[in-house]
């Protein structure tokens, strides 16, 4: 068998974590800090606890340089719950200052008619679906609040045959006027599409004001510099590039936090027609208990904080560091792949293929399936494992995360060349 030090993992997730941070947490594990009990054993009530969960999120906001007016939730249920929780806390922020904006009372019925006659003409909540996890996204929010309150602002099957593997031009976009929120995933790990950059189109303008804007970072999060001042709220699952699986992390605005803006009542938006949120995914209830609401993993925390220490250390410029790695990892495979085009055939379009998702098809002869199994078996034997594609999308992919190192993704490319001239 193996050892770790011989395997160079690619999965999608959960992702490879670095082997001296699991090394620290399995020690963290049995005696933590000569307590006499194992992290994982420590209340999270405790103050232990408190520090950990304030030192990875004081550490998480140094590499990102997230603003002061922001907030860093851990929450559950992983960017799939986050579909939900978007959803609920935006539209229920938009009811919030509309009702503020035209001075209704919701104790008077005729104001709270006026206020759903609103919500029925103009709630609109935006998608850009660019993948199969934006599709879901958008799925989400018209299951909890119907076809008529979702906008599709572009689809990109519909320029590409039915097939994600692109973005729309800007120009063809359909933005509401008023959305409660437009929302974008910013890498589709399924499908290998990324935004090269934030959309001029979502820019704030000159006053500061723009659409309220919200995007999944689940795959791409630490691998470049992100304008954190353009977003209300930036949320990922930790097992990308940041911890094990178990911790989902959202980066808020805080003035969509009391006492700047409070959720309506649920006696309101049951008049309204609207859902109400689970409270454990009620932001504001998240935020007020520093993200202790209920038991939180508190060595999932630890690692995460552990992996964004080892960040700082390694890369005294933060996440621009890791940027310029995972820049150059994906230059390697990618001029790997385009040397040999009659074997290779990288899925989504050159402008906008991923950084960290790397997804290809290989051929020698007709038979796609045979070469692509030969790929991934002699691969094996080489020690690059995790490298099927999806199963909606079949072929290769090949992530690299930040974990993933330099001289895993030179190794990924000699093999990628060796294997096409054999």
């Amino acid at each position: 068998m193996p050892s770790r030090s011989e395997i160079t993992y690619f999965g999608a997730g959960p992702a490879l974590l670095p082997t001296e941070v699991l090394e620290d947490a399995a020690k963290a594990l049995i005696n933590y800090q000569d307590t006499g009990l194992g992290i994982a054993e420590h209340s999270h009530r405790s103050q232990l606890a408190t520090d950990i969960i304030n030192k990875a999120k004081a550490d998480l906001a140094s590499c990102l340089d997230v603003p002061e007016d922001y907030e860093i939730l851990f929450m559950h249920g992983g960017g799939t719950g986050e579909f939900s929780a978007t959803a609920y806390n935006f539209a229920g922020a938009w009811v919030a200052n509309k009702q503020k904006e035209l001075g209704l009372d919701s104790t008077k019925p005729e104001d709270v008619q006026k206020l759903k006659e609103v919500v029925n003409k103009d709630l609109k909540l935006d998608y850009l679906v660019t993948g199969g996890w934006s599709q879901k996204a958008s799925a989400e929010a018209e299951r909890l609040f119907g076809a008529e309150h979702v906008n599709i602002v572009a689809d990109s099957r519909k320029e590409n045959g039915g097939k994600f593997g692109s973005i729309p031009d800007e120009s063809s976009w359909n933005l509401s006027k008023d959305a409660a929120l437009v929302y974008y995933c910013a890498n589709e790990t399924v499908d290998g599409v990324e935004f090269p950059a934030f959309p001029k189109a979502l820019e704030p303008g000159p006053d500061g004001k723009g659409p309220i804007v919200i995007a999944d970072m689940s795959s791409n999060i630490l691998t470049q510099k992100i304008p954190v001042k353009n977003f209300s709220a930036i949320f990922f699952g930790a097992q990308k590039n940041l911890g094990p699986t178990g911790i989902t992390v959202v980066i808020l605005k805080k003035s969509f936090l009391p006492p700047v803006t409070s959720q309506p009542s649920p006696a309101l938006m049951r008049k309204l027609g609207l859902p109400i949120p689970p409270i454990i995914l009620q932001y504001e209830t998240i935020a007020k208990n520093n993200s202790l609401y209920n038991t939180l993993s508190i060595f999932d925390v630890y690692i995460i904080g552990q992996v964004l220490q080892r960040m700082l250390k390694t890369y005294p410029d933060k996440v621009a560091g890791q940027q310029a790695v995972t820049d150059k990892k994906a230059q390697l495979v990618y001029d790997a792949i385009e040397a040999y085009p009659d074997v290779y055939r990288v899925i989504p379009a050159k402008a906008t293929r991923s950084r960290v998702n790397v997804c290809f098809r290989v051929s020698k002869g007709d038979d796609v399936d045979a070469a692509e199994k030969a790929f991934l078996a002699q691969g094996t034997a080489q020690g690059l494992t995790g490298l099927k594609g999806h199963r909606s999308l079949g072929g290769i992919r090949a992530s690299l995360y930040n974990s993933v190192p330099l001289e895993g993704a030179e190794k990924l490319a000699k093999f990628i060349r060796d294997f096409a001239t054999s």
